[in-house]
């Protein structure tokens, strides 16, 4: 037997459950009242007034609905009503719901047909002239009343599987969400990181070196070298933690505009190295999103980075162009170059319009030496990939290294 719905599953049950609970009272006492305006002298009155009653309490104690011997006692007890009096054949009505909303359509729908069956019997017990489409009304609304419940009952379980088959995708779309910015906050962090840290650390790690072999020999310049990496470790400790906090790069937020930020890196950059960087802008300013602007920097330090550690460069120089629908940034250096590998003309067919000299940051000589830089051109591509960048690499053996990093500017 299928136990009916519960209120919290179904907000409607309360209510549905009192309305077919008056409308059996009603048409019990109509009938009942019908039946003693005529009969009231019979030798089966007492019989029939105590059926109703029993039929009434046994009706209103709910149990009819949870237990299949209590719902056959009530319709056994209705069932002998009808035989004494065809009058409370009107009762089948909300006995039919009763039995639809209590048993499975296997066995609701065969004692639904006997209850309409029993009905048509009882009607044609009637006195009077026989009324040949009597006993057609019974049937139409068995049918009537059946195959709307069945329709409903059936809508209603599709909807419950839809519901729930919606709050599973609304669970499983969040833990994707979850998983996806944990992993976006991975890869913000590692780039982050390379960025400022380890860049910072390589470049300490280089002045402490240079320090200790010229620490006996000109015990000034490696004090002007150990200053300079604790100026460093400065920095980076301020970097590090802006980007704990996702904010923007510390140059950025001290001069406030990308070009003046360009600008104190390239003179910070040459009074730490000694490497002769010149910042140069090519057209007016365009203003441009926060995050489009922290890329270029940090691509703009990355490119730096690399010269600084294995181009061998003398001179570098840093250009930002406004070219009306995007702005450009080109990282020049007239170091020894490298000739981009195979594997890097092969991604740049995978990056779709991201070309670079492969999928590592490597300056070879025509001999086939190097220095293998890493994480540089991936941590580059992937911040101009969430901008809709591009990033190219031109390069050649002895004739230095061009990095050209493009963020459109349109519908910014």
């Amino acid at each position: 037997m299928r136990p009916p719905l519960s209120r919290a599953a179904d907000p409607d049950v309360g209510w549905l459950t009192v309305v077919l609970r008056l409308a059996f009272l009603l048409l019990l006492g109509t009938s009942l009242v019908r039946y003693l305006t005529h009969h009231f002298h019979s030798a089966l009155t007492p019989w029939v007034v105590g059926l109703s009653v029993a039929l009434a309490i046994g009706h209103l104690s709910g149990l009819s609905e949870r237990r299949t011997p209590w719902l056959l006692s009530v319709l056994a007890c209705w069932a002998v009503l009808v035989l004494m009096a065809p009058s409370f054949a009107w009762c089948a009505i909300p006995l039919v719901y009763t039995v639809l909303r209590s048993l499975p359509p296997r066995t609701a729908i065969p004692l639904v047909t006997a209850l309409t069956l029993l009905v048509m019997v009882s009607e044609l017990r009637l006195p009077g002239d026989f009324d040949p489409t009597l006993p057609l009304l019974p049937p139409a609304v068995a049918a009537l009343a059946t195959a709307v419940f069945l329709y409903m009952q059936r809508q209603g379980a599709r909807q419950r599987k839809l519901i729930i088959d919606l709050i599973r995708t609304r669970r499983e779309l969040a833990a994707v969400e979850r998983r996806q910015g944990a992993l976006s906050e991975r890869e913000r962090l590692s780039v982050e990181i390379h960025d400022t840290l380890a860049q910072g650390l390589s470049s300490q790690q280089m002045l402490l070196q240079a320090a200790d072999r010229t620490w006996e020999q000109d015990p000034e310049a490696a004090r002007g070298h150990v200053r300079t990496a604790a100026a460093i470790a400065a920095r980076n400790l301020a970097e590090a933690r802006r980007f704990v906090h996702d904010l923007a790069p510390a140059d950025l937020a001290e001069q406030g505009t990308l070009e003046a930020a360009l600008e104190a890196l390239a003179d910070r950059e040459a009074a730490e190295s000694g490497l002769a960087v010149r910042f140069h802008l090519d057209g007016p300013p365009i203003p441009m999103p926060a995050a489009a602007q922290s890329a270029l920097l940090r691509i703009a330090q990355g490119a730096l980075a690399n010269i600084r550690e294995h181009a061998q460069a003398a001179n570098a120089s840093i250009t930002l162009s406004y070219l009306g629908d995007q702005a450009v940034l080109d990282v020049a250096d007239d170091g020894r170059g490298f000739t981009p590998s195979r594997a890097g003309r092969n991604s740049r067919a995978a990056e779709g319009g991201i070309r670079a000299g492969g999928g590592r940051w490597k300056h070879e000589p025509t001999g086939g030496g190097g220095t293998d830089r890493g994480h540089g051109l991936p941590a580059m591509r992937a911040r101009l990939r969430q901008l809709g960048g591009t990033l190219t690499i031109e390069s050649a053996p002895g004739e230095g290294t061009v990095v050209s990093a493009a963020i459109p500017l349109a519908n910014r």
